[in-house]
């Protein structure tokens, strides 16, 4: 199984995937930033993009990660990434189901004054990047995201406390 944890920048995916990794009994986090950290690292570079999202073999590669990961240790795979643009959810999410993967999409959410402060507070040099897909999640929270995903508001959670809810749903009760 896997436990895609969605969402934009400051709503707590990664403090708390590792904390749901923490509470599921053989669950590895898979960070499929990585993925895309490595496909920016091939030289010559690329066709330039301002997100490596929109390269095709990122969607791809993540799938076949997942995939492969979870034939050689079974499990769950717990992986803290935000997608936004709904046709590569689609080729992701189907790419999965082609290989019998079911997944548990659950998308942190935050009202847009908490995630400006969260980036904001979190970081000593104010960063742009982080802050640019505020707009864009919030257009993807209101056409398909939040109909697409189990949505943890985490305006008023701490993080354990969003773990939590995602185990006990994800698992059917405990964890």
């Amino acid at each position: 199984m896997i436990v895609w944890l969605n969402g934009t920048h400051g709503a707590g995916k990664t403090t708390t995937s590792a904390l749901v990794q923490q509470l599921i009994p053989d669950s590895r986090v898979f960070d499929a930033e990585k993925v895309g950290e490595t496909l920016m690292d091939i030289t010559p570079g690329l066709p330039e993009t301002d997100n490596f999202q929109h390269w095709p073999p990122w969607r791809q590669l993540v799938v076949e990660t997942a995939r492969r990961v979870l034939d050689y240790t079974g499990g769950t795979l717990v992986i803290p990434m935000t997608v936004l643009v709904e046709q590569y959810w689609r080729e992701i999410s189907t790419g999965l189901a082609q290989h019998a993967i079911p997944v548990r999409h659950f998308v942190l959410h935050a009202d847009q004054d908490t995630l400006r402060w969260r980036i904001e507070g979190e970081h000593p040099v104010p960063s742009p990047f982080r802050l640019k897909y505020l707009e864009p999640y919030a257009e993807a929270a209101r056409t398909w995201l939040h109909a697409e995903a189990e949505v943890v508001d985490t305006t008023h959670l701490t993080p354990a406390q969003a773990a939590m809810q995602i185990v006990l749903r994800a698992t059917g009760g405990s964890p």
